[in-house]
């Protein structure tokens, strides 16, 4: 094994001076033995101290040369009956393991099933070995612990977490449609309890050091620093105590369980969990099966229910799906927005935002509470009061739910200003106008304010439709130029869409995106056109829902046709949610950019000049009643609908699922062939994050290849006669024919050593 290139030396990590050398058939440096991901010492006693640390890597990862260097060192200390312990450490401060591969990760949605069980068989081999060492094992987990590390440290004896907030120990796996496949679901009840485990097994969540010690993940949460001192201590009790054996002992048998007490966890559990996932994701139901069929076995025969279970999700479409959307999102928070290395980012120091509304208001606070200093100017001292209450309240429900503090709310409003005058954009390096959505008063004010701002700062417009060219002509600089989309409520919503104009330059481009990634958001650079990404997809699918009604299909079959796809609420919900003026007035500016294509539809503006503007004013397409303003069908819509009723037919679930959803396939299709995003991925990523796209679906494009591009033409042949809007792409046309996909398979899958 060839030495790492940074030698950790005893005396840097807590060792003493006279530590022994290792009987490891490996490079010696200062009294330390070098592997490519592990060094080892002996500490006093003796009691070895293993250093996992990934040469040229910011994380330490599970790769199968690190699966097979583990491998060889755990031979080597199954014989070393002299040592009084083992302690396992990370060599990268802040970060403990992240688990598998992610190139690896990525090639389980190709590896074959004889692959899978290799995989599983190797890893579960592997961490049994390691809960048989000879003499007691500790882990010292500082910074994230993810999937097969938690997975690894779950076969130790021990646990020390380091009281930062950096540590976090999880089993992520359902999050990217797999289960715990190297013994999570059956050592984690085994040690936390079923509640526990049921809990951080089915939701994928983290938890912290201290409340791993809490529930018994962890023996103690101390500073990082004392985490080799804690664990030589611990090894020293548990051997004068005799504990780890007993533990061991008691937990390679079954957990015990009454059948009374089996069935109700388990009724509760899975409710629960299928209430959650609606049936749409299988894997937390997959890992519940396996919890549930074999902690009352013994460990061994409950560890083999494991690996059968692990096997009906890995490889399956959704799975696959599900690791696609984990490295669109990896790779999107890296992307810098532009294709020029050469341009840098400008720092930003200061920003100010341009009205106090719900979206102004929601843009300040996010600037605010991740410590940029920030600015919010209104006419009015009323509505920047109101701006205020809103940024608090942010915080206020983050506080109640354990996810703030009072301090939190105390830096976030140091950090923002209000005034009723641009003077306080003066000293801003970004200024974000977030008025109401109307080109004449956007363009009005940004004559008002070019005086005020510096010679250098950027105007950037949250607008939702506007052309951001075409608005550049009225900005002091078209350079500085931007579109910066926020979806509303911005404090959940996690989507930016940063739109150039023609003029736009690549360091303004570059300095949003990263503007962006600091108040925690996901930024996609898109070419300016009507409706931008999200909006250009979105609204044929709305606007389809509307023909649906028209032709006869029921507003109640609509909406569950599209969440039945796995939407989170149907289109005409939506309207209703949306505000019906706001879905109007994107429909008119649809409708004069596309007219080969877009439908106008009076119906909806019948209803705004009614006053009905959906949950907003009590009344849309349904009325909104009680304290929670819940959707109640309304007997008055039907004189609305009367005069636009086209047919009366029954439409089947099929066609309305059809039709929603190829309306919004094929608008994404366009907009590739109209490079307005640079990949698929920013276009699946967009959906996913902007409206809600399921993620288990992969996005629209990915749900294309999975359907097949053959396929869904010939679902589109009965619609052809309702006109251009359901005509294919000649993308489309093509890739039917060669058989290509929007994301190709590698042409040679990486090996699969088990899941992450």
């Amino acid at each position: 094994m060839a030495a790492l290139d940074n030698p950790i030396s005893s005396g840097e990590h807590g060792g003493t001076e006279d530590a022994k050398e290792a009987r490891f058939p490996s490079e010696k440096a200062d009294g330390v033995i070098m592997g490519n991901a592990f060094g080892f010492e002996e500490l006093e006693g003796p009691i070895g101290l293993v250093t996992f640390d990934v040469t040229d890597s910011k994380v330490n990862t599970f790769a199968q040369p690190v699966l097979a260097e583990l491998t060889a060192l755990v031979g080597e200390w199954e014989q070393r009956t002299d040592l009084k312990g083992l302690l396992i450490r990370s060599g990268k401060p802040g970060q403990f393991i992240a688990g598998a591969d992610l190139r690896e990760l990525g090639a389980l949605a190709y590896a074959t099933p004889e692959q899978v069980q290799v995989g599983l068989a190797a890893g579960h081999s592997l961490f049994d070995r390691v809960s048989r060492l000879p003499f007691p094992t500790v882990a010292l987990i500082d910074g994230n612990c993810m999937g097969g590390g938690t997975e690894l440290v779950l076969s130790m004896d021990y646990r020390i977490g380091s009281d930062s907030p950096k540590t976090q120990i999880a089993l992520p796996e359902v999050k990217i449609g797999l289960i715990p496949g190297w013994g999570g679901t059956q050592r984690m009840p085994r040690l936390v309890g079923l509640s526990s485990a049921i809990d951080l097994i089915c939701s994928g969540r983290s938890v912290p050091a201290q409340q791993a010690a809490a529930i018994g993940l962890v023996f103690d949460a101390v500073p990082a620093e004392r985490l080799v001192e804690e664990g030589c201590r611990l090894i020293e009790y548990t051997r004068e105590s005799g504990e780890w054996e007993a533990n061991r002992e008691r937990r390679s048998g079954p957990l015990g369980l009454s059948a009374d007490q089996a069935q109700f966890a388990f009724a509760v559990a899975e409710a629960q969990v299928g209430a959650e996932t609606k049936g749409q994701y299988p894997a937390p139901l997959a890992a519940l099966s396996s919890i549930k069929k074999g902690i009352n076995l013994t460990l061994a025969e409950g560890l083999e229910v494991e690996k059968e279970t692990a096997l009906e999700v890995v490889g399956s479409q959704i799975s696959a799906n599900l690791i696609g959307v984990f490295f669109m999102n990896n790779k999107l928070s890296r992307d810098p927005g532009i294709d020029n290395a050469a341009v840098k980012p400008r720092a930003v120091e200061r920003v100010g935002v341009l009205g106090a509304g719900q979206m102004g208001a929601g843009i300040a606070t996010a600037h605010a509470r991740s410590r940029i200093p920030s600015g919010m100017v209104d006419v009015a001292d009323d509505a920047l009061a109101r701006g205020l209450q809103s940024a608090a309240k942010v915080v206020a429900d983050r506080i109640k739910i354990g996810r703030a503090t009072h301090e939190n709310m105390q830096e976030m409003l140091a950090m923002l200003n209000t005034s009723t005058s641009p003077q306080l954009f003066s000293d801003c390096d970004v200024v974000i106008e977030a008025v109401t959505e109307n080109e004449k008063l956007k363009t009005k004010i940004y004559g008002e304010i070019s005086d005020v701002l510096r010679d250098d700062a950027i105007l950037a417009s949250n607008t939702s439709t506007i052309s951001i060219t075409r608005m550049a002509e009225f900005a002091p600089e078209a350079e500085r130029f931007v579109g910066m989309h926020f979806f509303y409520p911005v404090d959940r919503m996690q989507l930016v869409e940063v739109i150039r104009g023609e003029k736009t330059s690549d360091e303004t481009v570059a300095t949003i995106v990263q503007l962006a990634k600091r108040i925690r958001k996901v930024p996609i650079v898109v070419n300016d056109c009507a409706g931008f990404l999200v909006n250009r997809i979105l609204l044929p699918y709305m606007n389809e829902s509307l023909m649906l009604l028209q032709e006869g299909a029921s507003m109640d079959a609509i909406d569950a046709a599209a969440t039945r796809f796995g939407m989170p609420m149907g289109p005409i919900a939506l309207h209703d949610f949306v505000g019906l003026d706001t879905a109007c007035y994107a429909g008119k500016v649809m409708v004069a950019a596309y007219q080969d294509r877009a439908v106008e539809c009076p119906l909806l503006e019948d209803l705004v000049n009614a006053g009905r503007l959906g949950q907003k004013s009590g009344a849309g397409f349904r009325v909104y009643r009680g304290r929670k303003s819940r959707p109640v069908a309304d007997p008055e819509f039907q004189k609305f609908l009367e005069p636009y009723q086209t047919e009366s037919r029954d439409v089947s679930k099929e066609e309305i699922g059809q039709r929603l959803f190829l309306s919004m396939l094929l608008e994404a299709v366009r907009c590739l062939e109209d490079q307005i995003v640079r990949e698929p991925a920013h276009v699946d990523m967009g959906l996913i994050l902007g409206i809600g796209f399921p993620p288990f679906r992969g996005g629209i494009l990915r749900w294309c290849d999975s359907e097949g591009a053959v396929s869904l033409l010939e679902q589109l042949d009965p619609y052809r006669s309702l006109g251009r809007r359901f005509e294919a792409p000649a993308l489309l046309e093509q890739m039917a024919k060669s058989g290509d996909k929007f994301y190709p398979p590698p042409k040679v899958a990486t090996s699969f050593g088990g899941p992450s």
